[in-house]
């Protein structure tokens, strides 16, 4: 089995695939995700709180760690990688495979300075390119909200990094005397008739329009046949009344990192029969 590690600024997603294995006739099985579980990201946790956090999803997930073969781990937040790194050493004994420079993505990145994008960045790109093709956009809503642009050959572009709707709406409420801390939601109307939904309405439908604004601009760059992919944990709600996002991905990260530590993998070389 191979553990992925998506480790973002508020939340970190785990996943276990079971991987492929010779079958009937030689032929093997496609990776299976069996696992994933959402938690949050606490840069204060020792490497024991994390192990025994990672042991008790495992246990709820009914999947053994003895059975983890190999460990991938997307980070945008550096001080957590010596905890994590300890953590796979401690208790899965074993070194995990950090997406950083050097790795193998099979995707050029044609960032003026590539050390500058964000691991997280690059699988999504990678996951989407293997999934949907190119052109393509991916949108990730996360404690920032990232457009990733793909060209046709399976390029990265470079894209754009905007202020994530949690942000926006805990900026509101730190920087205003009488505004309420809200839930974000849809609301029912534009037009709120009391203040926490007005401040609903204009999250969302500020957000809303932010988005696809930011989209208008980059599809009249890239072309109307360019795909655009959402992921992240407010995409399905941020993107459910989108004028161009289509299709939500929530695995596509998981499925980035899985396809990374493949391509990472030495090549098996089968014996010439003799």
């Amino acid at each position: 089995m191979l553990l992925v590690l998506d480790v973002g600024n508020t939340n970190t997603v785990l996943g276990v695939y079971e991987m492929c294995a010779p079958g009937f006739a030689g032929k093997s099985s496609p990776p299976r995700l069996i696992a994933h579980w959402r938690v949050a990201t606490i840069k204060t946790h020792t490497v024991d709180e994390y192990g025994v956090l990672f042991r008790n999803l495992f246990a709820i997930g009914k999947v053994e760690a003895a059975d983890v073969r190999g460990i991938i781990i997307s980070s945008v937040v550096p001080q957590m990688d010596f905890t994590l790194r300890e953590v796979c050493e401690r208790y899965f004994h074993m070194k995990p495979l950090f997406v950083e420079p050097g790795v193998k993505t099979g995707m050029p990145v044609l960032y003026e300075n590539p050390a500058e994008v964000g691991a997280d960045r690059i699988i999504n790109g990678v996951a989407a390119f293997e999934k949907y093709g190119g052109p393509c956009i991916v949108v990730d809503f996360g404690t920032a909200t990232t457009f990733d642009a793909i060209s046709r050959k399976g390029e990265y572009m470079g894209g754009v990094i905007a202020p994530g709707i949690g942000i926006s709406a805990q900026a509101l409420f730190e920087h205003t005397a009488r505004l309420p801390r809200v839930d974000i939601r849809q609301p029912a109307k534009i037009i709120g008739t009391n203040t926490v939904a007005s401040i609903q309405s204009g999250l969302y439908f500020g957000y809303q329009g932010l988005v696809d604004g930011i989209l208008d601009r980059l599809l009249a760059e890239l072309g109307p046949e360019t795909k655009v992919v959402a992921t992240g944990g407010l995409a399905r709600l941020i993107s459910e009344n989108s004028r161009h996002i289509k299709t939500v991905d929530d695995l596509l990260t998981l499925d980035g990192l899985r396809l990374v530590w493949e391509r990472n993998q030495p090549v098996q070389r089968q014996k010439a029969s003799s």
